[in-house]
C-alpha cells in the first residue's frame, strides 16, 4: 500500500499504563498521533488501514507491554452474505429510513445517546457524558465524517452512527440506538446496513475497530463473515474463532 506521505515523519506519543477496560488484571497503553485539517482525511485513511482507530482528532492503537489481545478487524463487504438471523434483522428494520447528515451535534441525538449509554453501558465511564464532550466527539474531527441516522415511519429517531468515510469503505466510529427497541437488534442492523452501503458503493471493506477474542463485549464483531484481522504480516481472513 502506498501512502501519500511517509508515516515515519509523524510524531507519535505513548500513554501511561492504565487499567484495561476489557480484560481484568491487564494494563493498557496506547500509541497515538494527531490529525490536522490539512491532511486529516488522508492520514486517517492510512492509519486506519494499518490498525489505528480515531477518537476526535486523535488516532491511536494499543501498545500494551504484556498483551496483544486487541486486533483490528474489517468485514469483507464484497464477499459478505447475511445469515438467516441477519436477514431477519434486516427485515425487522425494513421500515426505517436512513438519512446521511453532516457530522454535527444535535439535542435529539444527544438525548438518544444518553438513553443508550445509561441502559446498555451504565458502568462504562460515559454515563454522564456532557453535551460539550458529545459535541467534541461528533464535530472535533479532521476526517471525512458523517452521521447516519435511522427513523421510523413517524419520524422517531431510532438509531445513529458516527462514521468515517475512508477511501476503501466506512469505519464505524460510534453507534447508539433506542434501548427500548430490543426486538429490532438495532446495533446489528447498523453494521449490516453499512455493509450493504459499502457493497452498493463498490467499497471492499467495513472497519469495525478492535476485537478481543476473550471479551464478551467484542464477540459480536465476528458474526459478520468473511472478516479480516490485522496480523503482523498484514490483513488475513479470520478462520473460525481464532
Amino acid at each position: 500500500m502506498t501512502h501519500p506521505f511517509p508515516l515515519k515523519q509523524l510524531r507519535f506519543f505513548l500513554t501511561e499504563p492504565a487499567p484495561c477496560p476489557y480484560l481484568p488484571d491487564q494494563l493498557e497503553r496506547k500509541l497515538f498521533t494527531h490529525l490536522n485539517v490539512l491532511d486529516g482525511p488522508e492520514l486517517n485513511d492510512a492509519l486506519t488501514q494499518v490498525g489505528f482507530r480515531r477518537s476526535q482528532n486523535i488516532v491511536y492503537r494499543p501498545a500494551c507491554e504484556s498483551c496483544s489481545a486487541c486486533q483490528s478487524v474489517r468485514v469483507l463487504a464484497s464477499a459478505f452474505t447475511p445469515s438467516r438471523t441477519q436477514k431477519r434483522v434486516i427485515r425487522k428494520n425494513a421500515d426505517l429510513v436512513r438519512t446521511v447528515e453532516a457530522a454535527l451535534a444535535s439535542d435529539e441525538h444527544y438525548a438518544l445517546l444518553l438513553r443508550y449509554i445509561r441502559a446498555r453501558h451504565p458502568e462504562g465511564g460515559m454515563e454522564d457524558i456532557s453535551y460539550a464532550d458529545y459535541l467534541s466527539m461528533v464535530e472535533d474531527t479532521a476526517a471525512r465524517s458523517q452521521v447516519c441516522e435511522y427513523r421510523d415511519a413517524n419520524g422517531k429517531l431510532m438509531a445513529a452512527a458516527l462514521v468515517d468515510n475512508l477511501s476503501d469503505g466506512p469505519s464505524l466510529v460510534y453507534s447508539f440506538f433506542e434501548p427500548a427497541e430490543e426486538g429490532r437488534s438495532l446495533g446489528a442492523f447498523i453494521i449490516l446496513d453499512h455493509i450493504l452501503q459499502a457493497r452498493q458503493n463498490h467499497n471492499p471493506f467495513v472497519y469495525l475497530g478492535f476485537w478481543i477474542k476473550n471479551s464478551e463485549k467484542m464477540r459480536y464483531k465476528t458474526q459478520y463473515r468473511p472478516i479480516e484481522v490485522l496480523k503482523t504480516g498484514g490483513w488475513e481472513v479470520m478462520e473460525g474463532e481464532e
